[in-house]
C-alpha cells in the first residue's frame, strides 16, 4: 500500500535541505507517494495564512510530514497570528503532535567540533523527549494589556494530569529501548505545574520498574549538559524547558545541523524536521548542511513505517560519509573535505 508524505520545504534554507533528504528517500526505492505544500513565510506571501487550509488538509491525509525550516526577519514586524512560526505551532496542535524526540548523538569525526573538551563529550548519546502541544506556548490566558498606566504581558503555564501521563509513557517507553535511565527535568521548587508534573512522573514511574527515574531542576539540568552530559540517557521535560535543553544539547555535538527530530502523535504518525532554524543569512547558496534533514528522514523511516533496516542503511550512510571526511561548512575543520549541500547529498547517495 503506497504511503503519503507531504513534504513542507518553508523557509530559508528549508527547501535545499527538504530536497537532498527527498533524494535520498526516493533512492531506497520504497512505495512512498510525494506531495509538497507551503507552510511557514512563504505561505504568509502566497495567502495570508502561515498554515493554509490546503496545506492542513493534505497534513491530515498524509501517513508522514517532512519539513525544512520555517521563519526569517523579514515577517516579524506582522502581527503575531501572520508569522511562519504560527504556522509550526498550528500544524503541531492540528495532529496533535504532543511528543518530541531529539536524539543528541556525536559522532566520532566530529569530536573536535563540539566546543566542550573530547573527553566530555565522546560517545554522547542523549535522547530528549520534549512534550510539544502544551506549557507556556498554548496556555491561556496570554496576551498585553494595560494595568495603572503601562503595559503589562503575561502567559500562562498550564499543564493537565493526561498530558502529562502520556508523555511520561512515551519517556519511559523510550528509556526502556535504550539504557533505562529517565531524568524528569521540571522546576518544582518554584512552579506548581512542574509540582504537579513531578507527581505524575513518580506515578507512572511504578508502571515501569525496569526504568530507573531520576529528578532534576531546569537550571541544574542546563548546567550538567555543560558539565557532565554522559550521565543523561533519556531526558523529559516540558514545552519550554524542552526547547532551550534541546538546543543546548544540540550544542555538544558540534553543530545544530546535525540534530534531527521527530514529533509523535499517539499513533506514531509524525512530522520530521531538522532541529535547526531556516538560517536565512545562507539561504540560497547552497552551503547549508542537509544531514540533519536526512536523518530526520531516517527517524521517519523508523518510527511512522516501521522500517528499521532502511532506517539504518540511511544512519550508516551518514557516519561512512563523516568517516570519508565530508564536511559542510558549520562543521568543518582543517584536512577535512568541504563541501556543499548538494555535494553533501551526492555522497549521502554514493554511501547508499
Amino acid at each position: 500500500m503506497t504511503k503519503k508524505i507531504l513534504v513542507l520545504p518553508g523557509d530559508g534554507i528549508g527547501p535545499e535541505i527538504t530536497a537532498e533528504a527527498v533524494r535520498v528517500l526516493n533512492a531506497l526505492d520504497l512505495k512512498f507517494e510525494m506531495e509538497e505544500a507551503l507552510l511557514g513565510g512563504g505561505a504568509v506571501d502566497a495567502i495570508g495564512n502561515p498554515y493554509p487550509e490546503a496545506t492542513r488538509k493534505l497534513a491530515r491525509e498524509a501517513d508522514a510530514i517532512l519539513l525544512g525550516a520555517v521563519g526569517g526577519p523579514q515577517w516579524d514586524s506582522l502581527p503575531r497570528e501572520q508569522r511562519p512560526e504560527r504556522g509550526l505551532l498550528g500544524i503541531r496542535k492540528d495532529l496533535n503532535l504532543f511528543a518530541n524526540l531529539r536524539p543528541a548523538i556525536l559522532y566520532p569525526e566530529l569530536a573536535n567540533a563540539s566546543t566542550l573538551k573530547p573527553e566530555v563529550v565522546a560517545g554522547l548519546d542523549i535522547l530528549i523527549v520534549r512534550e510539544l502541544t502544551g506549557d507556556i506556548y498554548f496556555g491561556q490566558p496570554r496576551g498585553v494589556r494595560e494595568e495603572n498606566g503601562e503595559r503589562v504581558g503575561f502567559n500562562t503555564m498550564v499543564y493537565s494530569e493526561s498530558e502529562i501521563r502520556r508523555i511520561a509513557h512515551v519517556s519511559f517507553q523510550a528509556a526502556q529501548k535504550r539504557n533505562k535511565k529517565l531524568c524528569s527535568v521540571d522546576k518544582m521548587n518554584v512552579l506548581e505545574c512542574t509540582q504537579l508534573w513531578r507527581d505524575v512522573m513518580i506515578e507512572v514511574s511504578k508502571d515501569y520498574p525496569d526504568v530507573e527515574l531520576s529528578h532534576m531542576l531546569v537550571d541544574n539540568a542546563a548546567m550538567q549538559l555543560v558539565k557532565a552530559p554522559k550521565q543523561f540517557d533519556v531526558m523529559v521535560t516540558g514545552n519550554m524547558f524542552g526547547d532551550i535543553l534541546s538546543d543546548e544539547a544540540s550544542m555538544l555535538t558540534g553543530s545544530i545541523g546535525m540534530l534531527p527530530s521527530a514529533s509523535l502523535d499517539q499513533n506514531n504518525k509524525g512530522l520530521y524536521e531538522p532541529s535547526h532554524g531556516s538560517a536565512p543569512d545562507i539561504a540560497g547558496k547552497g552551503v547549508a548542511n542537509p544531514l540533519a534533514t536526512i536523518l530526520s528522514a531516517a527517524m521517519m523511516l523508523r518510527y511512522t513505517f516501521n522500517l528499521e533496516e532502511q532506517a539504518l542503511r540511511v544512519e550508516n550512510a551518514v557516519k561512512k560519509v563523516l568517516a570519508q571526511g565530508y564536511r559542510t561548512g558549520d562543521i568543518y575543520e582543517r584536512g577535512t573535505n568541504k563541501v556543499g549541500t548538494r555535494e553533501m547529498g551526492d555522497a549521502v547517495l554514493a554511501a547508499l
